[in-house]
């Protein structure tokens, strides 16, 4: 074992590591899209499924099981989306101070 072997964790940078302030913006917009692209298809699944209980009252239960389901996944995204926003413009503010 002449070779040391490196430990890698994602909340340890090294000290001399420049971090590309950028980036984070980038990613962290784009994972707001998705979380608000997300938030609209879980919407528009749970009007579709308010759509089928009002149109086939034999399995209206089941309908609206999956609407309540679908409606706490658009609540879910959304809370997600709130929060990726909060971290880019973090990542941008840190952006501007160095």
């Amino acid at each position: 074992m002449a070779e040391e072997k490196k430990h890698h964790s994602l909340f340890h940078h090294k000290e001399d590591e420049e971090v590309d302030y950028e980036k984070k913006e980038k990613h962290h917009k784009h994972m707001e899209h998705l979380g608000k692209l997300g938030a609209m298809a879980a919407s528009a699944y749970a009007l579709r499924e308010n759509h089928k209980a009002k149109k086939d009252p034999e399995n209206a239960h089941a309908h609206h099981k999956k609407q309540e389901v679908a409606k706490a996944l658009a609540a879910g995204a959304s809370v997600f989306a709130l929060h990726e926003r909060h971290k880019k413009e973090d990542a941008k503010k840190q952006g501007r101070q160095n």
